[in-house]
């Protein structure tokens, strides 16, 4: 048996400056470990509240006065037993009392105490049937960055190296290249620019989608000649972020849906993008699933804020063909119970899973762990910054450690 002996919890602030929660779990035979919980900017309608309304210190007071005592003494190796204790306490819908960041950390740290006891790094713990650690995701960097992460570049929110290669080590060489490279091609083209990074460490410059992409394209190739990788161009819109009044508003167009359709479309044969994300509103199943019969057979089309990793949208979004691929952020449903009960869904469907941080990151690799253990197509996680590298070079470490 290993009971939980006790719980603390704690603010700490993420990788943009803001407060979040960090947990610490021990377990009566005295192992322990500690998490913290990231929180996004470009946030999904459908996921979970990180705070209540008093913020982290409503959070913290409610977790030491109502979560914590309701959890000492529950099985720590029966994880749906601690998250389903997480969702009594809290009563909502959507974690509204106790927040999201709360349960998240306190779920995950529970997870990593039990490796600790029983000697196993946290992606065994959780690892789906049949993964084995013998396949490892794909990298998908955030080399550029805009709308809700950085003032000042195109509509687009993020412009993204896709490393599809086995070996980790060749993928996170790779989108690492293409940023440097990226960086180079900027200072080119705009010599008299500072050069400044948005929140998840993509370089932000005032181009045009168009130009972004172009240079994109360059950067991927570039570092494809070099290295002799493959890693190709991708996006992701987050298309909510500009859509208003029923159209996608850029700087140069509006757009109604099936403008959108068409317009995406058109950019990803004329680019060549294999990762495509959020095209669409993240009402509109319908117009991402018009895209996903266009280019899903050469591109991996990834719901995330259609989906707020929410079984209850996976499931609608599976009925209507709306992605091939869903993207999975713990702390959009707050548990790893839920988290694992959307991944099982997708994998038992067809749907690839992408693993991705949040833009405001906590310096910690247990992102990577989730990737590896879900079988995941892709890890989505920056490339540059402490709090980015700290799943990258988690990664390499989980590579190593199998190698033997």
């Amino acid at each position: 048996m290993s009971r939980i002996g006790s719980i603390e919890v704690e603010s700490l602030y993420d990788s943009r400056g803001r407060a979040t929660v960090e947990a610490t779990v021990a377990l009566e035979s005295g192992a322990r470990s500690r998490a913290g919980a990231p929180s996004g900017a470009s946030t999904s309608v459908h996921e979970v509240r990180a705070f209540p309304a008093g913020g982290v210190p409503e959070a913290l007071a409610t977790a030491r006065a109502h979560v914590i005592p309701a959890l000492i003494g529950v099985e720590a190796t029966d994880q749906a037993a601690v998250d389903r204790v997480l969702h009594e306490v809290d009563g909502t819908r959507d974690f509204s009392r106790i927040g999201g960041n709360v349960a998240t950390a306190i779920s995950v740290a529970t997870a990593m105490a039990v490796g600790e006891e029983t000697h196993r790094p946290l992606w065994r713990v959780i690892a789906r049937p049949g993964v084995d650690g013998h396949s490892f995701p794909a990298i998908v960097g955030n080399c550029m960055n805009d709308g809700v992460h950085a003032i000042g570049g195109p509509e687009i929110q993020e412009f993204i190296a896709y490393a599809e290669e086995k070996d980790p080590r060749r993928s996170v060489a790779a989108v690492v290249r293409v940023h440097g490279l990226i960086r180079e091609a900027i200072h080119r083209r705009l010599p008299t620019i500072a050069l400044g990074r948005g929140d998840e460490g993509g370089w932000v410059a005032p181009l045009s989608n168009e130009q972004a992409l172009e240079i994109l394209v360059e950067a991927c190739a570039a570092a494809r000649d070099e290295l002799h990788v493959a890693v190709n161009p991708g996006i992701d819109l987050a298309a909510s972020e500009f859509f208003e009044d029923g159209r996608y508003r850029y700087r140069d167009r509006s757009l109604d849906t099936d403008g959108q359709v068409a317009y995406v479309t058109e950019l990803v044969d004329r680019y060549r993008l294999r990762f495509l994300e959020d095209p669409l509103d993240e009402g509109d199943f319908d117009g991402s699933a018009a895209v996903t019969r266009a280019v899903g057979a050469k591109t991996i089309v990834v719901g995330d804020d259609v989906y707020g990793t929410d079984i209850r949208r996976v499931q609608e979004g599976a009925a209507k063909g709306t992605s091939n691929a869903v993207l999975i952020k713990v702390n959009q449903v707050g548990t790893l119970t839920d988290t694992m009960t959307t991944v099982d869904f997708c994998r038992s469907h067809g749907l690839a899973t992408v693993s991705s941080h949040r833009s405001g990151e906590v310096p910690e690799g247990w992102l990577a762990h989730v990737a590896l253990g879900t079988g995941a197509r892709a890890l989505k996680c920056g490339v540059v910054g402490g709090e980015r590298m700290a799943k990258l070079n988690e990664l390499l470490r989980l590579r190593r450690a199998l190698e033997g």
